[in-house]
């Protein structure tokens, strides 16, 4: 009886029940936008935070900042001769220089290790590398560092933001094309952390274990196509040519680190025997990142240590501006235009009621009981709560699938933490990166998830019953007498 009833009611009111339904299907639906756009926000921020930072780390050590000493410039300085009686001198020369200046003995990385909550912990070393070609007809030319636009240009992401240098001549013509690159040392023994961690082989092979000292190397996909390398041939860096076995493509949008190295080889390029510029470290248990963070700056002196929560406060950009918005404005916006859905659902329902009294008041003469009536108004309600939030998860679920599909560009800069002058991501380059080369452009998605569809489906339910409870206490206090009164 319940049901052909139901049945019947709501094929008798297929409008007022639509209307109903739309109204509870639009405020699911900016629900499940706002949850999708923000799930995808997180997705894109851990994509920038990956390839900066490093997949699966939770921290990195530096070495902290130091006062610069007097009269030094911190700049790459490069000295050509000419034979004057040479028409035409073509020279190349390469300065190797750590990022930012800063190295920690790699017996720091034993002691990181040995830190209480410390899961693993792997050294790396970032290197910039200015390449200077010249040729000239007479004299000298000299060229030291300086920020000219158009000194030359270097690879992706660490390429033209490195330091790049404007020639100086004197005493003659010369012509000189400056690049800048950045590279990694990367600690072959273990490559689950470090600045190779964020990018996976999509040409050749990775270093094995053996491979510590061995003169090969593995390029980004980006810096690969820029320069023509390829898996086999040789790419020379400071008079050493190293076999290129492999091209990474990062996880992310793009890499920040250019060319890498097997960490003792990086070491001897850079005269920097036993040293590394960061210690990438991840924590047994995601919940003791903060505390093993204080047992590492507490028993190791002079380290700064930052965390991923550290570098994710740094992201700044439409990245960040979009998060916020979605979080803070979309959150209650959707709260709102929410409870403006369950209240009108619940008005209109009451008001249904009234315009029923005849129909209530008699099946109450025929001997209904109040209970029987207000359970047929909330299985009424229910079910346009059901439909309203079916109706919802569809344009929740278009909208995401629009998103998607549009996929707006979204920038990613990552500030300075404070620790070593930049942040120490291992794409990133640790200490020293200018922001030009932190800044990332991320595609947003919006995935809907099956926590978000239950959701909805909670939330259409609850509808249903708020505004069956409304129809449902007006329809309990009609009498017979009312339907009498009703008839003119």
């Amino acid at each position: 009886m319940f049901g052909i009833y139901l049945k019947r009611e709501l094929g008798r009111r297929k409008k007022a029940a639509l209307v109903i339904a739309l109204g509870l299907a639009l405020g699911i639906a900016l629900v499940i936008t706002v949850n999708s756009v923000s799930a995808g926000m997180t997705q894109a921020q851990d994509k920038v935070l990956k390839s900066l930072y490093g997949l699966g780390t939770d921290m990195t050590v530096t070495k902290a900042r130091s006062a610069p000493t007097s009269g030094s410039s911190g700049r790459p300085n490069f000295q050509f001769d000419a034979n004057s009686n040479d028409s035409d001198d073509t020279q190349s020369s390469d300065r190797v220089m750590t990022q930012g200046g800063q190295a920690l003995a790699s017996s720091v990385v034993t002691k990181v290790s040995q830190q209480s909550g410390v899961a693993s912990a792997v050294g790396a070393l970032t290197l910039n590398v200015t390449k200077v070609d010249g040729s000239f007809t007479q004299g000298k030319a000299q060229s030291s560092g300086g920020n000219t636009g158009n000194s030359g240009q270097g690879g992706p992401g660490g390429g033209s933001s490195g330091s790049t240098a404007a020639p100086q001549v004197q005493g003659g013509g010369a012509n000189f094309d400056v690049n800048s690159y950045s590279v990694a040392g990367v600690d072959v023994t273990d490559q689950t952390l470090g600045p190779l961690a964020g990018s996976k082989i999509t040409t050749g092979k990775t270093f094995t274990a053996a491979q510590t000292d061995a003169k090969v190397a593995v390029v980004s996909k980006a810096y690969a196509k820029e320069n023509s390398l390829k898996v086999g041939g040789t790419l020379k860096i400071s008079g050493t040519k190293y076999t290129i076995i492999g091209i990474a493509t990062p996880d992310s949008s793009e890499s920040t680190t250019d060319v890498y190295l097997p960490l003792k080889q990086a070491q001897t390029l850079a005269d920097a025997k036993n040293q590394v510029t960061t210690i990438y470290v991840k924590a047994s248990d995601s919940k003791q990142i903060d505390s093993v963070k204080s047992a590492i700056q507490k028993n190791i002196s002079g380290t700064t240590v930052t965390t991923s929560a550290d570098l994710a406060e740094t992201v700044s950009g439409s990245l960040s501006t979009a998060s916020n918005l979605a979080t803070s404005v979309g959150k209650w916006l959707s709260i709102a235009v929410l409870v403006a859905a369950f209240l009108v659902a619940a008005l209109l329902t009451s008001s249904a009621v009234s315009r029923r009294v005849r129909e209530f008041g008699t099946l109450k003469a025929l001997g209904w009981p109040s209970r029987r009536v207000t359970r047929q108004v909330v299985g009424e309600s229910i079910v346009n709560g059901l439909l309203g939030g079916a109706l919802g998860i569809g344009l929740g679920l278009a909208a995401a699938y629009a998103v998607t599909m549009i996929s707006p560009k979204l920038t990613a800069q990552l500030g300075n933490t404070g620790g070593g002058g930049g942040a120490g991501g291992p794409g990133g380059g640790g200490p020293g990166q200018q922001a030009t080369q932190n800044t990332m452009e991320i595609a947003l998605t919006a995935p809907v998830s099956m926590t978000t569809i239950a959701l909805a489906v909670g939330l259409a339910v609850t509808g249903g019953l708020i505004a069956g409870a409304m129809g449902g206490w007006r329809a309990s206090r009609m009498r017979p007498a009312d339907a009498l009164r009703s008839v003119s």
